[in-house]
């Protein structure tokens, strides 16, 4: 399919097409899924938790194992905390 007729099906021009190709922009969303459409395609998106690799977590792990299941909770609770608190800073 030809950028023109891709850009046609999708409701947008040839030169849109162009520049996400090259990567000069970066489509929104509902354009994204226009083209894709278009070419036949459909956009799914799914969150996944991003993994934590952080050596310090990994460090204090056996002092996280000993604490009670409440204790644990409330750790987690103060961790989420941390970037609303930072963000008034």
């Amino acid at each position: 399919m030809t950028q023109l007729g891709l850009a046609r099906r999708a409701g947008t021009t040839q030169s849109v097409v162009a520049r996400i190709e090259l990567g000069t922009t970066s489509p929104a969303t509902t354009t994204l899924e226009r083209l894709l459409a278009a070419a036949g395609f459909e956009l799914e998106v799914t969150l996944r938790p991003k993994p934590v690799l952080d050596p310090q977590l990994l460090d204090d792990m056996p002092r996280i194992r000993r604490l009670s299941p409440e204790d644990r909770l409330r750790e987690v609770a103060n961790i989420n905390r941390l970037p609303t608190a930072a963000r008034r800073v």
